[in-house]
């Protein structure tokens, strides 16, 4: 059970990132679609867990180490073609981009929070970020196992104190539809681009598979919580009073409004969440893309120090416009790993 719960906390870690926990993903992909977004959390979420249940059950069945061994057995009709190759490479700049996009979170928070420049903020992220790449994914399960727990409970506690001030069975009264994107639609991209993420990092874990049930475990676990912690999140972007597309990080402002004495304790939360996310991500980018020792560590300086640079184009601008952009590009994938042949 504790390798289980290693995959576990390393996989949640990676989904609440910056874009989760502030609260500006669940906003773009099911707040804005008012009460049918709810129904777009539970498809997505469900469809996700699939996707982990079958990536780790291809991991388990094949002799797999990097995630172009990956997409050879995903499309063995292009095996070691050109188009695995473009694939692979489109992959892994989404994955750099999303680790960009995690290191402006971080300065964003400072910026809106505490009014200190969000270059500042970023530089903090990256330098802790190159630290634990140099760890390897031992460092990285270590940070999720320590962290991920402690993010759970704490948001768990916001959700519960924050019902109280909601009745939910009368959220159509608060909740209405801001988006003229089709609900579910957006639910399958969420998961879509989740997947992109969360596959390159499920290939790091496989010394922590060791059975069918255990797999089944992880993919179960793995779903319930994810679809509890949007929920909360969700609930909690109820009692925003602005207008919520003015917000870098709408849930932020709520717990820093209406909940005072949280303040403290979800900034706690957003940073480790965006801390646990971008190691992660590193951490599979650089595995995909190293060949050696010297060349991952050349290449963690390069990846941490351009990240501070890209931080300034914005945290949301780069969320609302590259997620779904990516969105699409990674549902051929989670229909080749739904429908492919585990047994």
């Amino acid at each position: 059970m504790k390798n289980v719960l290693k995959v576990v906390f390393v996989l949640i870690g990676t989904l609440i990132g910056a874009g989760f926990a502030s609260g500006q993903e669940i906003y773009v992909f099911f707040f804005s679609h008012g009460m049918q977004g709810i129904l777009g959390i539970l498809i997505s979420c469900l469809l996700m867990g699939i996707v982990i249940y079958k990536t780790l059950k291809i991991l388990k069945k094949n002799q797999i180490n990097t995630y172009n061994d990956f997409l050879n057995t995903l499309l063995k009709k292009y095996k070691n073609t050109k188009i695995v190759q473009i694939i692979n490479m489109v992959i892994n700049i989404f994955i750099l981009v999303t680790f960009f996009i995690m290191i402006a979170g971080f300065g964003a928070y400072f910026e809106q929070e505490l009014g200190i420049n969000s270059i500042i903020g970023s530089l903090i992220l990256a330098t802790f970020s190159f630290i634990v790449f140099t760890k390897n994914i031992k460092g990285v399960v270590k940070v999720n196992e320590l962290i991920v727990p402690i993010l759970i409970v704490f948001l768990s506690i916001i959700g519960i104190i924050n019902l109280k001030e909601v009745n939910i069975l009368e959220l159509n009264k608060y909740v209405i539809n801001l988006s003229e994107s089709n609900w579910f639609i957006d639910a399958i991209l969420y998961c879509s681009y989740n997947s992109i993420l969360l596959i390159p990092v499920i290939l790091t874990l496989k010394e922590y598979l060791e059975n069918k049930r255990k797999i089944k475990l992880i993919s179960i676990i793995t779903t319930i919580i994810t679809i509890i912690l949007s929920f909360i999140v969700f609930i909690i972007l109820v009692r925003v009073d602005v207008d919520i597309k003015n917000l870098e990080m709408p849930a932020v402002y709520v717990v820093s409004k209406g909940f005072e004495i949280l303040r403290i304790l979800y900034g706690f939360i957003i940073l480790a969440s965006i801390f646990t996310t971008s190691v992660s991500l590193g951490t599979s980018f650089l595995q995909n893309t190293s060949k050696n020792k010297k060349n991952y560590t050349q290449i963690a300086l390069l990846m941490c120090i351009t990240s501070v640079l890209v931080s300034k184009i914005g945290f949301s601008n780069l969320v609302s416009l590259l997620y779904p952009i990516f969105g699409y590009l990674g549902l051929v994938q989670i229909i080749k790993i739904i429908f492919v042949k585990t047994k």
